[in-house]
């Protein structure tokens, strides 16, 4: 599967040259060049880009004549549904092998994109999305061309089982920032605003953002923005649910988390010894899990006031690379990490111990979230190379690997929400992606 593998079969047909690749649809050697060169343009990084779009064009081959093949030997729904009914199955293990068929079956379909704004849809790349808790919602940050970011809002309550389209409300309350992260808050309502990490030039900024911003209803009497202040580079940021720290976000900075109360305007500071990437709240008490780009993960009881020191930190964990991405489970016994290194480890926090391991993740430096189904035992995430993988949560076994519409490239890397509920509880089960301007759902029924 790996590109690179192509390289060990060209050596079995002709020796391999120090500095030379060897083209075995030409049967001749081309020297290869340490970089770009316009005259010459054969260098390892095209030939390996060449390979993997190769393989993406296969694979996307394969999808659309529906030749995908479950991961497990002998499983479907036919012999799935004789050794339930014989009691060789329990009930759990049987609707989480369900899952994993449906899994393999999901087939992609473009969403029409409607706005009243006709600027707005199709014309900027997504770089970000995000659901809200009911997957009504889904937030959307696009890229556009003069270096800043648009905001909109995507109404999924047109996502049915016949139509595909959606409808797409922004506003442009600043467009000058980068955002580097984004999540739901529940001030006066759930998911009534929006916190954003953004970056303007020097200092960043972090924003506190009313949902209905973004509505059609009422345009006249929209709230303004609830609180914005400047600090440094914001990496990461998370609302917290837990009453004890009730109306808190917080906020990961370049060595050191900043806790805001909105209503009150207190804040805490903590310092650390590293840049805090990724961020959780727990529900149960009012404990932040942090990420660094050390490779550490730790827990902050926010209810302590300030110290000196780190002696605060709790739950210490250490991945071997910077930590992009955390998510605590719901009984909040395990926490699910990934790192730049594409490691994805799932910890037991009662004994600090790495209990699973998640293979075939990519990434060496970019920002990507994990996208964790406890209730249908799935765990999704996107990788640098654009390839989405769905793994088991039970067993951690990959069972679908999903290749991107669109050529692989840095500015070309999938998001991705997955729910059971589409647009609400009567919504659709599936996963969205959005990739470059466009929207898709790979249908699960």
């Amino acid at each position: 599967e790996d590109p690179s593998s192509s390289s060990s079969t060209q050596n079995s047909v002709a020796p391999e040259l120090p500095g030379f690749y060897y083209d075995p649809e030409k049967n001749r050697y081309f020297r290869l060049l340490p970089g770009h060169n316009n005259h010459n343009p054969l260098t390892k990084d095209s030939i390996q880009h060449k390979a993997m779009e190769c393989k993406r064009l296969r694979l996307l081959e394969e999808e659309e004549r529906q030749n995908q093949k479950t991961t497990r030997t002998g499983l479907n729904s036919s012999v799935l549904l004789q050794k339930r009914q014989l009691g060789l199955l329990s009930s759990t293990s049987y609707c989480r092998l369900v899952h994993e068929l449906k899994v393999n079956c999901m087939q992609r379909r473009k969403i029409e994109i409607h706005s009243l704004d006709s600027s707005v849809a199709g014309t900027n790349n997504f770089k970000i999305i995000v659901a809200d808790v009911a997957c009504e919602r889904i937030f959307t940050v696009n890229d556009v061309e003069h270096g800043g970011c648009k905001y909109g809002i995507i109404n999924l309550s047109g996502l049915g089982k016949e139509s595909l389209s959606v409808e797409m409300y922004d506003n442009l309350y600043f467009t000058n920032r980068k955002v580097n992260s984004v999540c739901w808050a529940s001030l006066t309502h759930p998911d009534s605003h929006l916190c954003l990490m953004g970056i303007a030039e020097t200092p960043g900024c972090a924003s506190l953002l009313p949902a209905s911003l973004f509505s059609s209803t009422n345009p006249g009497a929209r709230p303004g923005m609830l609180c914005s202040f400047k600090i440094s580079t914001a990496w990461s940021c998370a609302w917290c649910l837990n009453p004890q720290a009730d109306n808190c976000f917080s906020t990961g900075l370049t060595r050191r988390v900043l806790v805001t109360n909105v209503v009150t305007g207190h804040r805490q500071t903590f310092g650390t010894s590293s840049d805090v990437l990724a961020q959780q709240f727990a529900t149960q008490t009012p404990v932040l899990y942090n990420g660094c780009r050390s490779g550490e993960i730790f827990s902050i009881d926010v209810r302590q006031r300030n110290r000196k020191g780190q002696s605060w930190k709790a739950n210490r964990l250490f991945h071997g690379s910077a930590v992009t991405s955390i998510h605590l489970m719901e009984a909040e016994h395990y926490l699910m990490a990934a790192d730049m290194a594409g490691k994805i480890k799932l910890w037991d926090l009662r004994t600090a111990k790495c209990v699973k391991q998640y293979k075939g993740h990519h990434n060496e430096y970019a920002l990507l979230p994990l996208h964790v189904n406890e209730k249908e035992g799935l765990l999704i995430a996107v990788g640098q190379d654009c390839y989405t993988r769905i793994w088991s949560l039970q067993d951690a076994h990959l069972l679908r690997t999903i290749p991107s519409p669109h050529p692989s490239s840095k500015d070309a890397i999938p998001s991705v929400v997955f729910s059971s509920r589409l647009g609400g509880s009567r919504g659709v089960p599936g996963l969205l992606m959005a990739v470059k301007q466009d929207l898709y759902h790979f249908s699960y029924n």
